[in-house]
């Protein structure tokens, strides 16, 4: 494996690790960077494929539509039909004709790159409003010996980046070494074998979560959790590798050394936080 794959890996897990910590609106203003970055590879993507995408308005909406999740979850979901009115608005009354592809790509951008990824934000924001003891929404731990005590936002949102680490390697390790059977013609390095092991990589991962953090239930509510959050990053990959096929390259973009682009990265994460979310606010509350 190359150095610069190694030591940008290193870099991007510390930065991560550290903002997903702070929380508040260091973990927004993190996330803001990523789903830039990430959006402009997108309408990259999509203006490979010759079609033109409002992407200047849409990747405005979605920086106000992470900002406004920070504030209130619940007005953020407000802000996603609006916000998408608003880009139908701007391509349709622009000199050059729109198309059904340019309105349609503009809002999977907004809902792909921007509106899921707005879930991150609400996850690591679950009572952060309580436990806050930095400027900025912020909050460092007071102790490092036992994580039980650590908000719930931070908590789950930690265990969920754990599931999708282990979901990631466990399919890349078992599918490069033992996989014979061909998952998708989406990715063709893609394996039956390594699917199935990362999916189970992310449910230990979850089991083992679910019990050190005590929850209600803990084998079945880990199961659960686990298989959403593997099922879901697998979806996630390969959403990402369809769209590289349609544009016909190989790599999103060339910003992370070693491991291509921001989506090359991201992909794994950006169904993941919704399911969570719920997951954690809805569902994880009926067990008790």
């Amino acid at each position: 494996m190359p150095w610069s794959r190694i030591v940008s890996g290193i870099i991007a897990i510390a930065l991560a690790l550290t903002a997903t910590i702070l929380g508040g609106w260091y973990f927004t203003l993190m996330f803001a960077a990523i789903v830039y970055l990430g959006q402009l590879e997108y309408f990259d993507l999509v203006r490979a494929t010759g079609i033109a995408p409002a992407a200047k308005t849409t990747l405005v909406v979605s920086q106000v539509l992470l900002f406004i999740a920070t504030v209130s979850s619940t007005l953020a979901d407000a802000v996603m039909p609006v916000a998408g009115t608003f880009i139908c608005f701007y391509l349709l009354f622009q000199p050059k004709l729109a198309t059904i592809a340019d309105i349609s790509t503009s809002i999977l951008g907004l809902f792909y790159g921007g509106y899921l990824p707005s879930y991150w934000v609400r996850l690591r924001g679950i009572d952060s409003a309580t436990i806050s003891n930095l400027p900025l929404g912020g909050y460092w731990p007071q102790t490092w010996t036992n994580f039980t005590y650590l908000p719930q936002g931070l908590t789950a949102t930690l265990l969920t980046f754990l599931c999708i680490w282990a979901a990631d390697i466990g399919a890349y390790t078992i599918g490069k070494f033992f996989g014979k059977t061909r998952l998708s013609d989406i990715s063709p390095k893609k394996t039956v074998e390594g699917a199935v092991f990362g999916v189970s990589a992310s449910v230990g991962v979850a089991i083992a979560g679910a019990w050190y953090l005590d929850w209600t239930g803990w084998p079945w509510t880990g199961l659960a959790l686990g298989l959403l959050i593997g099922i879901a990053s697998l979806l996630g990959d390969l959403t990402e590798s369809m769209m590289k096929r349609d544009a016909g390259v190989k790599d999103s973009g060339q910003l992370i050394p070693g491991h291509g682009g921001i989506l090359d990265r991201a992909d794994s994460y950006v169904f993941t936080a919704p399911l969570v979310y719920y997951f954690v606010t809805l569902l994880l509350p009926l067990t008790r």
